[in-house]
């Protein structure tokens, strides 16, 4: 699947509760998932570590929302031994960015982006889409705070797709694709803005 499909029709994707996919970099086409088991992070049960608060503490990094989205999505797949984000995909996400749709976390160190995260909202749900981290607790960095601001705007969903151990260990927990579809619907309910 590509050729035609537009931001509308991957926003109407993840209305319906699945997200696209692609087999690598260079891959024309793309497909979507549904996953039995989807993960998510309740964001009330957000865990930060001892050894993270500290980290937070005595960190030079600092975090910026959509402030450079191309070069977090750029980092998301090629920072990785083999991405899902194809060249195709990943120029949907930049348009949706540029309707304020899809969103960056960006984490600095001075000058240098050492990690980020990025994804799309809908309603009051946003997606997680990707992270990266080339320095120490860059990405968990910028998941906390990603976490922050959804609460802060009245967020209720945010949704990991996958449950890894990166994510477990930050409070994220999998549920059945239909619970998740049910607390989906409520998401879409009404609107949050995240910028």
């Amino acid at each position: 699947m590509a050729k035609g499909f537009g931001t509308d029709d991957l926003i109407a994707c993840y209305r319906r509760g699945v997200f696209p996919m692609s087999d690598s970099r260079d891959d024309k086409f793309f497909y979507l998932v549904e996953p039995e088991l989807r993960g998510i992070l309740p964001l009330e049960k957000l865990h930060i570590s001892k050894s993270m608060r500290k980290f937070i503490n005595k960190s030079r990094y600092t975090v910026t929302f959509n402030h450079d989205f191309p070069a977090v999505i750029k980092s998301c797949a090629t920072n990785h031994n083999g991405t899902w984000i194809s060249h195709s995909l990943e120029e949907l996400y930049t348009e949706l960015h540029r309707n304020r749709t899809a969103h960056s976390v960006e984490v600095w160190d001075g000058e240098s982006l050492v990690g980020g995260l990025y994804g799309v909202t809908q309603g009051r749900a946003f997606f997680g889409e990707s992270m990266f981290s080339s320095k120490t607790n860059a990405s968990k960095l910028a998941l906390i705070h990603l976490v922050e601001r959804l609460i802060e705007r009245g967020f209720t969903l945010l949704d990991t797709q996958f449950l890894t151990e990166h994510l477990k260990s930050l409070g994220a927990i999998e549920i059945p694709q239909s619970d998740y579809l049910e607390i989906l619907e409520k998401a879409l309910g009404s609107e949050a803005r995240f910028d």
